[in-house]
C-alpha cells in the first residue's frame, strides 16, 4: 500500500505536470499566432485594377541579389515601370527601410518605381554566419554601384533618383560625387556633415536641455561622455540621450513597432534578423572602438547633381546648423535646404504627407 508521502508526491508531480503542459501549450499557441500573423513565406502584393486583375506595366517584386559576393535583398514597387527609378539608401548601419514602405510609398509609388534595399548586415541582408569584418564603406560603396548597376539593365534606366538617409547619406553623397552619371537628382534626408562637430552640437544642446536636479543620473551619463564622441560606446551614450530628450526619434518604439509588423516581405525570421543587425549597428566599421572622422565641407565642397536637403528643425543628431553651413559653401547644379518643422531625424515619419509631396515635386523638377 503507497504511503500518504508518496500519495502526496504524485498528486504534486501531476499538478505540476498539467501546469507546465498548460504553460507549453498555450505558448505554443502564441508562437502559432505570431508566425501566422507575421507569416512564413514573404511576398510583396501585385498592383491591380478595379477588377482586382494585375495593373499592366506595374512592377512588384521581392528578390535577392548578389552584390559584393553576398545575396542582399531589394524590393522594387511601381504602378508604372516607366516612371522614374528612387533608390533608397537606409540608415544604420544596421537599420532598414524596407519594412516601412507600405507605410511610406502609397503615392510615391504612382509617380516612381521604388527600390528599397536592405544592405549587407541589415533586415534580410543580416543572414546568419555573416562576416561583419565586411562592413567597411569602401565595400557598401561597390555594393551600390553593384546594384545600380542591375537596376539601369532591370528597369531599362541609365539615371535615378539616389534618397539617403543618415547613415544612407555618408555613402550617398560619395556616390554622388564620384558617379554623377548615374542620378537625376540626390536627397539627403537628415544629412551627415561632420560627426565630431555633430556630437558638438549634440552635447552643447542636450546640457541645455536636461535639468541637473530633475533628472540627475542622466546629467552625470551626459558629463561622462567624452567630446568629441569619436569612440562607438561614447556616442552611442551621446545618442541615447539625444533620443530619450527627443531630438532624433520622431515616433516611439512602440509606434515604429506597429508599423513594421505589418510588412508582408518579412517573416518571422526576417524580424530577428533585422534586431540583431540594429544590435550589432556600426559597431564592426570601427578599428578599435573609434569612429573615423570626415568633413563633407572639406572633402566633398562640389557636387555636379541636383542636390536637396531634406531636414528636420528639431533634428539633435544630424544637426541643420551643419547642413546650413555646408548648403552655403557647395557648389552644385541646383541646391536645396527643404526643412520639416514639426521634425527630428525622422521626417518621413514625422511628417509622410509633406516628405511625399516634397519628393513628388523634386523629381518633377529633374527627371526629364
Amino acid at each position: 500500500m503507497p504511503s500518504a508521502r508518496s500519495t502526496s508526491r504524485r498528486t504534486i508531480i501531476n499538478t505540476v505536470s498539467k501546469a507546465l503542459a498548460g504553460v507549453v501549450a498555450a505558448t505554443a499557441a502564441v508562437a502559432a499566432a505570431v508566425i501566422l500573423y507575421l507569416g512564413v513565406s514573404p511576398s510583396t502584393p501585385m498592383f491591380t485594377d478595379v477588377d482586382g486583375n494585375e495593373l499592366p506595366g506595374s512592377i512588384a517584386v521581392l528578390e535577392k541579389v548578389e552584390l559584393g559576393g553576398l545575396d542582399q535583398w531589394i524590393l522594387i514597387r511601381g504602378a508604372d515601370r516607366s516612371n522614374p527609378v528612387l533608390l533608397w539608401l537606409h540608415g544604420g548601419p544596421g537599420g532598414t527601410q524596407m519594412p516601412f514602405a507600405h507605410h511610406l510609398d502609397r503615392e510615391l509609388e504612382d509617380h516612381f518605381v521604388v527600390v528599397h534595399w536592405d544592405q549587407r548586415g541589415a533586415g534580410k541582408s543580416n543572414h546568419a554566419g555573416f562576416d561583419h569584418e565586411t562592413m567597411r564603406l569602401g565595400r557598401y560603396l561597390e555594393d551600390a554601384r553593384e546594384l545600380i548597376q542591375y537596376l539601369r539593365g532591370r528597369l531599362g534606366q541609365d539615371r535615378i533618383v539616389l534618397l539617403g538617409h543618415s547613415w544612407g547619406t555618408q555613402f550617398g553623397i560619395e556616390l554622388v560625387r564620384a558617379n554623377p552619371e548615374y542620378f537625376h537628382a540626390y536627397i539627403g534626408v537628415s544629412q551627415v556633415v561632420n560627426h565630431a562637430r555633430a556630437t558638438e552640437l549634440a552635447h552643447a544642446w542636450l546640457e541645455e536641455t536636461i535639468d541637473p536636479e530633475a533628472a540627475p543620473e542622466d546629467w552625470r551619463t551626459l558629463q561622462s561622455i567624452e567630446i568629441p564622441a569619436m569612440r562607438h560606446s561614447e556616442y552611442r551614450k551621446l545618442n541615447q540621450l539625444t533620443d530619450a530628450y527627443g531630438g532624433s526619434l520622431d515616433l516611439s518604439i512602440t509606434e515604429m513597432a506597429r508599423i513594421l509588423v505589418r510588412a508582408p516581405e518579412y517573416t518571422v525570421l526576417d524580424y530577428r534578423r533585422l534586431l540583431q543587425g540594429m544590435n550589432r549597428g556600426g559597431r564592426p566599421m570601427h578599428e578599435g572602438g573609434r569612429m573615423a572622422g570626415f568633413d563633407f565641407i572639406e572633402t566633398i565642397p562640389a557636387v555636379e547633381v541636383p542636390i536637396y536637403f531634406f531636414m528636420g528643425r528639431n533634428d539633435h543628431n544630424t544637426p541643420l546648423a551643419l547642413v546650413e553651413e555646408y548648403y552655403e559653401g557647395l557648389r552644385a547644379p541646383h541646391k536645396e535646404v527643404v526643412v520639416f518643422e514639426n521634425s527630428a531625424h525622422l521626417p518621413f515619419l514625422a511628417e509622410v504627407e509633406r516628405f511625399r509631396e516634397e519628393v513628388i515635386r523634386v523629381a518633377g523638377d529633374r527627371v526629364p
